[in-house]
């Protein structure tokens, strides 16, 4: 039996540049779903870029509790430069979780992490995570995220004592509900592969592109349903104007108007369709699931090979301009 050898590579290799190469990588359904398995939390990304003064966070997420989280990104050791903006960022967003994510990570700061970690007691949680790239051999390149600071025994308990505001039977709605979606998606026969369902409010389907992802959402607090497609910061403006003059043939095929663009102060945008449904009703459940599955089928129908076809190649000035005028035009 022969076996190779593990063998590190530099990240710089992998990704030049913070902003424009790993923080887009990372918003990818695979990257954020990575670090979120390697920190135990189901991620999803609400927006990349978001100002905050005269700096950016890089990512901002929400957790399965629809919490905050900020995601700050370091190619080489971390610094106190990027430990001080991720918390400005973190009280400025509202954000209840913070992960640092650096090359490495020195002893200074894994003391602070733990230290702020102890003094906050839950209310706000640090974790200080390793970037690594390993492969064996000529074999394809792996990433790995190595949390090496994090919440103690004693500040994940006092966590959990806040999750539980939420009620515990909300999760399991979620987790039951995305479960029957799921199942209702399969039979369809239209998808190759569809995630496993998670005890959060989204459930996402790959279109082939990255930055580019197609969910549904069930939100408890407004009881509403729906289907979207999420297009990330990097492609967002790009996409959007080239999907808009497809608008009428696109809302033909749903059956549907559609919202374009409902934020466009936010760098990443959105087209979505809601419906009224609360899933906590168990006499909406089974009208609610079939929506869900019509619509996510009907959105992939009509966007995935328009999708497929965009390019995405970036323009910077001309970027700008489309940035402008769809922030003026797409929310109406």
């Amino acid at each position: 039996m022969n076996f190779g050898k593990l063998v590190s590579v530099d990240v710089r290799t992998c990704w030049a540049d913070e902003a424009r190469d790993f923080t887009p990588w990372l918003a990818t359904p695979e990257g954020i779903a990575l670090l979120s398995d390697s920190v135990g939390l189901g991620l999803e990304v609400d927006s990349t870029e978001i100002r905050v003064g005269p700096y950016a966070a890089d990512i901002l997420a929400r957790d399965a509790t629809d919490a905050y989280v900020v995601i700050e990104n370091q190619l080489e050791k971390t610094d106190h430069d990027h430990f001080g903006k991720a918390l400005t960022y973190a009280s400025a967003l509202g954000a209840t979780t913070i992960i640092w994510i650096a090359k490495n990570f020195t002893e200074e700061h894994r003391k602070a992490v733990e230290w702020l970690n102890e003094l906050t007691k839950g209310g706000l949680a640090v974790y200080g995570v390793e970037l690594q790239v390993w492969r064996i051999g000529a074999s394809e390149l792996a990433p790995r995220f190595d949390v090496v600071c994090g919440p103690n025994k004693t500040v994940r308990q006092a966590q959990e004592e806040r999750d539980k505001q939420e009620p515990s039977e909300t999760r399991a709605l979620q987790l039951a509900f995305w479960t029957d979606v799921r199942r209702t998606l399969e039979r369809t026969g239209q998808f190759r592969s569809l995630q496993a369902p998670r005890a959060q409010y989204w459930f996402d389907v790959a279109v082939g592109r990255a930055g580019i992802t197609l969910s549904a959402v069930a939100n408890t607090f407004d009881k509403r349903v729906g289907v979207r497609i999420y297009l990330g910061n990097r492609v967002a403006d790009r996409a959007l104007a080239q999907l808009l003059p497809m608008r009428a043939e696109i809302e033909s095929e749903i059956g549907q108007q559609v919202e374009w663009n409902p934020h466009p102060d936010k760098k990443d945008k959105v087209i979505a369709l809601w419906h009224p449904g609360d899933i906590g009703d168990k006499d909406q459940w089974d009208s609610l699931v079939s929506w869900a599955a019509e619509y996510m089928g009907k959105f992939y129908r009509a966007f995935a090979p328009r999708i497929g076809g965009l390019d995405l190649t970036p323009s910077s000035a001309a970027d700008s301009d489309d940035s402008e005028a769809l922030g003026a035009t797409a929310g109406t």
